[in-house]
């Protein structure tokens, strides 16, 4: 059984970095070494129908260390980033009694901020204004969305999925029945929590970084994402499926692009995705930054920590 020379702090230590990095294989193996639980941070993990294109933690990964919050919802259960800041809260009591320290990782910005740095209770929305901006994306497109929304709070423009009409729907009703721009409960000021919080990114040179998405997309491919899309094309109207990997399958099904020019847009979105999770990364302070390769470098920086 792993010794717990960290006994007098409970801490979290938060995993960032870009997808096709290699958290998971960082966090499975650090987390043997500590003999401490997993919390994934990656929004898509969450449901179980999407293994492959989401790269879930595979049967290995479980099976070496407790992961939580993998596989545990359905495509079509609601949950959202609140709900995920109050249950994991809930949670960590649970686990530091056995190990005072647990480890976080994934690639979700905003739920990762949220069990950070904790973020404003969003109000309720005026369900008339949630109507004019369904009117306008039924007349306008995704497009007329995106022009009310750089208007209105140009920092979550910047910020938020420009692909994902749900989630500009959200930003515009939140920001107009408000009276403030959906991105001001997001930056609320840090919340205390009653544990530590590390932060170790992961990062790799952008050519590496690039190649191994490349490898992953192949991966992914060759595991059989066709037939995993092609299984939840019915649910394509979901938020959840509104996911790189999964939107350029439902085009190639329906004929708007080749399986090739499909596998091609996948590599190119993943590409821009990271570039964007580092992006909002490289503006936290917090964040220590490390190649991913120089895991024996990360380990030692994190126990160090641990020790203060």
């Amino acid at each position: 059984m792993p010794l717990h020379p960290y006994s007098m702090k409970n801490t979290l230590i938060v995993l960032p970095g870009p997808t096709g990095v290699g958290k998971t294989a960082f966090a499975t193996g650090l987390a043997e070494r500590l003999g401490c639980d997993i919390i994934s941070c990656d929004s898509r993990q969450f449901y179980r129908e999407m293994k492959i294109g989401t790269a879930a933690p595979g049967e290995e990964e479980l099976a070496r260390a407790k992961h939580h919050f993998v596989g545990f919802l359905s495509v079509t259960d609601y949950y959202s980033i609140s709900l995920f800041e109050r249950d994991v809260l809930a949670l960590l009591p649970s686990l530091f009694p056995s190990n005072p320290v647990v480890i976080m990782t994934g690639g979700s910005m905003l739920y990762m901020d949220a069990v950070c740095r904790g973020m404003d209770d969003i109000p309720d929305t005026d369900p008339a204004v949630r109507q004019k901006y369904l009117e306008m994306y039924h007349n306008e497109g995704i497009e007329g969305l995106r022009i009310a929304l750089k208007l209105l709070d140009p920092v979550s423009y910047s910020r938020i999925d420009l692909h994902n009409p749900r989630r500009i729907l959200r930003a515009l009703e939140i920001t107009e029945s408000s009276g403030r721009p959906y991105s001001s409960f997001l930056t609320a000021p840090v919340r205390q929590r009653d544990f530590r919080i590390i932060k170790a990114g992961l990062t790799r040179e952008r050519s590496e970084l690039y190649r191994r998405i490349d490898m992953r997309v192949d991966r992914m491919m060759e595991e059989g994402l066709e037939q995993e899309a092609a299984s939840l094309i019915r649910y394509r109207g979901l938020n959840a499926l509104n996911t790189v990997g999964y939107r350029e399958m439902f085009r190639w099904f329906d004929g708007e692009v080749s399986r090739e020019e499909a596998v091609m847009l996948i590599r190119r979105n993943t590409r821009r995705y990271a570039r964007k999770q580092l992006t909002w990364w490289n503006r936290d302070s917090q964040i220590n930054w490390f190649d991913a390769s120089e895991s024996e470098k990360i380990i030692s920086w994190i126990e160090k920590s641990l020790d203060e």
